[in-house]
């Protein structure tokens, strides 16, 4: 089964990028085929709003001088989608909030390209407003038809600079404790015994 790991920081190699990585390696463990991309500084263009992808239902934004249309042909591929965004402002970055604006509407417009997919987020963050980001992303989750996986407790991590998040015990237990969640859940899914039921 594939996961994808969507990293949404500015920084490539950060505190989010390190909560990805504690949450793939249970994944990783049980056989899965991870890989986790980095939006980039910029890689991302917003969306138009001209719904040409409901006119043309091809799978694709009319905007192709970017990352979408590979990124959404991804996530088509995959069983597994996670998000991870440090917090800006209260909320997730800019890359992340034109990523999921732009993918939402491809993938609504082209039947539901994500309908019962697993998808989890998780966040980086220095002192508050994780909660409202990782709401934006389990938002994504909930209007394509996704199921969102959950752990022991909200899926996010402390720290400002870079690895001090690796200091924040529960957090990593908590990213750790998620994989272990998805892969469960991605296993329970993919069995012909419970789908017969």
């Amino acid at each position: 089964m594939k996961v994808l790991a969507i990293n949404g920081s500015s920084r490539e190699n950060g505190n989010t990028s390190i909560l990805l990585d504690r949450v793939l390696q249970p994944l990783q463990k049980s056989g899965f085929d991870c890989e986790k991309i980095w939006l980039g500084n910029g890689a991302v263009r917003v969306c138009l709003g001209c719904r040409k992808c409901a006119e043309n239902k091809d799978r694709k934004c009319v905007i192709a001088d970017d990352k979408i249309n590979g990124l959404i042909e991804k996530m088509a591929e995959a069983d597994v989608i996670i998000l991870g965004s440090p917090v800006y402002v209260a909320g997730i970055t800019a890359q992340m909030k034109a990523f999921l604006d732009r993918a939402a509407l491809v993938c609504r417009a082209n039947g539901f390209l994500l309908k019962h997919k697993i998808g989890a987020s998780i966040v980086a963050m220095r002192r508050a407003g994780a909660l409202p980001a990782v709401d934006m992303m389990n938002h994504f989750f909930a209007i394509q038809q996704m199921f969102t996986v959950g752990s022991t407790y909200w899926n996010f991590g402390m720290g400002n600079n870079i690895g001090e998040v690796e200091s924040d015990g529960e957090g990593m237990k908590n990213m750790e404790n998620l994989g272990e969640n998805i892969a469960h859940l991605a296993q329970k899914l993919s069995s012909p015994e419970k789908r017969r039921r």
